[in-house]
């Protein structure tokens, strides 16, 4: 007998958590360090629809997909590029009409390349909508598209100046998003920052665009970034304790890092850290916002609602026809579905000790109430009679010695998890 199982066997129903699990995440020499809560900017109905497989969603979904977004606390939502044309027009039109008429609490945003074609159908809809929608005015900063775009440091900033100087003299937020910026010269970057915030603008989005980034480059791009900020007096915080000139992390999941990074830049100091539901995007997508809202959640960095994040993602999943793998953590099929004997023991014994919240997390690191799930437990091969009995008490059904018998010889037959109509068909003598 373990010592947590010595220790809870005589504990009451109602336990702390802390008395019988200890968090190695928060002690010893590296515990995060965050203390601000960050600004969450969705990008699922713009970069997330630009995934080659994703079918971009009818504007009924949409809508739901917002409402749902507000309801959940994210702060921003990118509500498309009305440049792309007529129907990423109308899409945006009615998203902003939809956040100013239900008075959403979330702000609204809109991707632009640096040119005037873009930014100007932004400003035409906010003027006529009449709510401010931030410009985010993106530009391609690394040597390496440089050379193949045949571009010049020249050319750039004259693009940074004319896009920030159009957006913010039609009294718009503007946000100048430099891609690549994790494969970018810092001389590069230096210069666009610079001239970014000469022309006024609110913010500056550094974009792990192709995934490059590790851990220590969203550290070290921030110290930079920050250094640039701090030089020219930009970096000391308002009223609200925020920044003058906000700082952005985008990442991408090419090798993995999305969800690591973005963690990282919140708990670095980014002001605000973006995502797509279920991680869609370009390739192998962005980072997962819904993973992103768990692990804040889990680290005290988010302190909303998340009971209806499951909704969200499988609302997501049905009108982009993305299926979610059966694996993906929280959201799959299988992130709280439990076949085995020993596992599922445990958490039967932790719910006979009256407390819920034992039985969400004794063999799960992640409580699945938090999120809209729940934790199951299914009759396999691996299973023992604690998984049978449960199972049918579950459904108000008498485990009688002879049916459970005869449940488990039905499971021992098979290599994988019975069905529901598998089982019924035992209990009803098939």
């Amino acid at each position: 007998m373990s010592d947590i199982q010595a220790s809870t066997d005589s504990m009451p129903g109602q336990v702390n958590e802390a008395d019988v699990i200890y968090d190695w995440n928060v002690h010893g020499a590296f515990s995060p360090k965050r203390a601000r809560k960050p600004i969450i900017v969705d990008e699922t109905l713009r970069d997330g629809v630009q995934c080659p497989s994703v079918t971009d969603p009818p504007i009924e979904a949409k809508v739901e997909i917002v409402r749902l977004l507000a309801t959940l606390g994210v702060d921003v939502v990118d509500i498309g590029l009305p440049g792309a044309g007529p129907r990423a027009v109308a899409d945006v039109t009615r998203l902003a009409t939809l956040i100013r008429d239900e008075k959403l609490p979330i702000a609204a945003n809109c991707a632009a390349r640096t040119i005037e074609a873009d930014i100007r159908p932004i400003i035409d809809i906010s003027q006529k909508v009449g709510i401010p929608i931030e410009v985010m005015a993106f530009l391609g900063a690394s040597p390496i598209r440089l050379y193949a775009e045949g571009w010049d440091v020249d050319l750039l900033e004259t693009r940074t100046r004319s896009s920030i100087r159009l957006a913010k003299q039609n009294g718009l937020p503007c946000t100048f998003v430099t891609e690549d910026t994790t494969r970018s010269n810092p001389e590069t970057l230096r210069r666009l920052f610079l001239a970014a915030i000469e022309e006024g603008a609110d913010g500056l989005c550094l974009c792990d665009t192709v995934g490059h980034s590790t851990e220590s480059g969203v550290r070290n791009l921030y110290t930079f970034a920050r250094g640039v900020l701090e030089d020219v007096g930009r970096a000391q915080p308002d009223a609200s304790g925020r920044p003058a000139v906000r700082l952005d992390w985008h990442g991408h999941n090419d090798r993995g890092y999305g969800l690591s990074n973005a963690v990282a830049a919140v708990d670095v100091g980014f002001d605000r850290v973006h995502g797509c539901v279920l991680g869609v995007g370009e390739r192998v997508g962005n980072t997962s916002l819904d993973l992103l809202l768990v692990n804040l959640k889990l680290l005290g960095w988010f302190d909303g609602d998340l009971s209806r994040l499951a909704e969200l993602v499988d609302l997501t999943s049905l009108h982009t026809q993305v299926p979610i793998p059966v694996s993906y953590p929280v959201f799959g099929k299988d992130a709280f579905r439990t076949g085995t004997g020993v596992h599922a023991a445990a958490v039967i014994k932790a719910i006979t000790k009256g407390a819920d919240w034992l039985a969400d997390r004794v063999y799960s690191g992640v409580p699945a109430s938090w999120f809209g799930r729940r934790q199951e437990i299914e009759i396999g091969h691996m299973a023992g009679d604690s998984n049978i009995i449960y199972w049918l008490k579950a459904r108000k059904l008498e485990p009688t010695p002879a049916l459970v018998a005869a449940i488990r010889e039905k499971a021992k037959s098979h290599a994988r998890l019975l069905t529901e109509a598998e089982v019924y068909a035992v209990v009803r003598g098939g």
